[in-house]
């Protein structure tokens, strides 16, 4: 045996060594590591395109959220994503840095040149190959015997040149499961440190999930070698569901994107399934390492950046999530916000709770906004104000300057008629003292 070659072999064991090692660290912590593809995956949803300089943005804010690793981009398909991975070489220092390939030779050696400086331990790839028999036939035009050649071969060359690799068997959820686990024990077995579960058209429920997970612990015993990711997209609904019951099946590895954003109807959602965790801690009994307070800064700056606006309604980021209308709700946040939220805003580095005044508004939160800005809040002027508010046409937002108008036109109706007739004249239109928290004819609980 010549002097190099016992060298190659000696420097291979080293890093098969070092591999395990982290592997096995990470198992044994019980944490759920969290890989962000909002610079990939997201980024392919229509109008999310995003510039070199505008990825590292959402790159570092991912950095500060305390993503373990980052799928920086796809070099192969641009020089934009090369770019932007270029750039990120010495900036972003604390995740993993992947680029995505598929089972092409070429790919992995543009990835590998993209990541070129980027530390061994920090720099990755991950692989997809189309597995079902949809891809097989329709896509690859390829057998299952040469589907798993290609594996083989590619995931070794890989192997080759990074410690980290990935590999995903694109389309799993359609995949024969025995054939499944064969694709995984052939990837592992070439050196790959991650297999991944894609459930690439987000077509599975949550049942389902938990039933792949099962067969792929029982159908790979390689396993204990790699780490395993689960990637759901929403075509359903399910994503975040099924990435949660993953979870509790042992997944250690789970793929999302800020805002949920990406093809069709999307990807698991990053901040959902972090306060999901976080919530719930005594249910899934894992912990995870994101900081919670930097998820609705991230949020927004992911939509600004893309320009994909967030849905008033959309858990966490969501202009709705702290702000309410309806009396009894806004009489108990006064009280504790507690009383009708399930985490308060800065948990989640959120602005804060929103009153916001119209028809369902009750005499407290009137009283509230009126007291803030200094202008009369005695009973008999928040009776008034709560009653013109109440006449407003229906698409009137009562902001500041409105408020202060009708305080003004409340106070100006009390002088010219006297107070005491003003009172019973509001009083002959049905506005009590009853309900603490709400004017009569106002909301539901709940």
């Amino acid at each position: 045996m010549s002097r190099s070659t016992f060298l190659e072999q000696v420097s291979r064991r080293v890093t098969d060594s070092i591999r395990q090692a982290v592997i096995g660290h990470h198992k044994k912590s019980g944490a759920v590591l969290f890989s962000d593809t909002t610079l990939r995956d997201g980024e392919q949803m229509p109008g999310a395109t995003l510039e070199p300089f505008e990825k590292l943005r959402i790159a570092r804010a991912l950095q500060d959220a305390g993503i373990h690793s980052l799928d920086a981009g796809f070099p192969a398909s641009s020089e934009a994503d090369v770019e932007a991975i270029r750039m990120m070489i010495g900036v972003i220092t604390r995740p993993v840095l992947t680029a995505l390939c598929r089972t092409v030779r070429s790919d992995i050696d543009a990835a590998d040149r993209a990541l070129e400086g980027n530390p061994p331990h920090k720099r990755g790839v991950s692989l997809f190959c189309g597995t079902s028999p949809l891809h097989r036939e329709y896509k690859l035009c390829k057998s299952k015997t040469e589907v798993l050649g290609i594996i083989e071969q590619t995931v070794g060359y890989a192997a080759e040149k990074f410690r980290i690799v990935a590999f995903s068997p694109e389309d799993a959820s359609r995949t024969e499961v025995d054939f499944l686990c064969e694709c995984y024990r052939t990837a592992i077995r070439a050196g790959a440190t991650t297999i991944g579960f894609p459930d690439t058209v987000g077509f599975l429920t949550p049942e389902k999930s938990r039933t792949f997970m099962r067969a792929i612990r029982d159908g790979v015993p390689e396993l204990e070698k790699a780490l395993l990711a689960v990637h759901f997209h929403n075509d359903l609904g399910l994503a975040v569901a099924n990435t949660l019951a993953c979870i509790e099946e042992g997944a250690n590895v789970v793929q999302c994107t800020v805002n949920g954003i990406g093809e069709r109807a999307g990807n698991a959602s990053l901040e959902e399934v972090v306060m999901a965790l976080t919530l719930h801690k005594d249910q899934y009994g894992r912990h995870h390492r994101i900081d919670t307070t930097k998820l609705a800064p991230l949020c927004q700056l992911v939509a600004e950046l893309t320009g994909v606006q967030i849905p008033l309604m959309k858990p966490i980021g969501g202009n709705n999530i702290f702000a309410t209308e309806a009396g009894i709700h806004q009489d108990g946040l006064l009280k504790n916000p507690d009383t009708y939220l399930p985490f308060r805003p800065e948990k989640v580095g959120a602005g804060g709770i929103s009153l916001v005044l119209g028809r369902h508004s009750g005499r407290k939160a009137v009283a509230h906004r009126l007291s803030e800005l200094g202008l009369p809040c005695f009973d008999e002027d928040v009776i008034a104000v709560v009653e013109l508010i109440k006449r407003q046409p229906k698409g009137v937002v009562i902001d500041e300057a409105s408020l202060r108008r009708l305080s003004q036109q409340a106070s100006e109706a009390r002088r010219s008629s006297g107070a005491n007739q003003y009172s019973a004249k509001i009083s002959g239109h049905g506005i009590g003292h009853g309900n603490d928290g709400a004017v009569a004819g106002g909301t539901n609980a709940g």
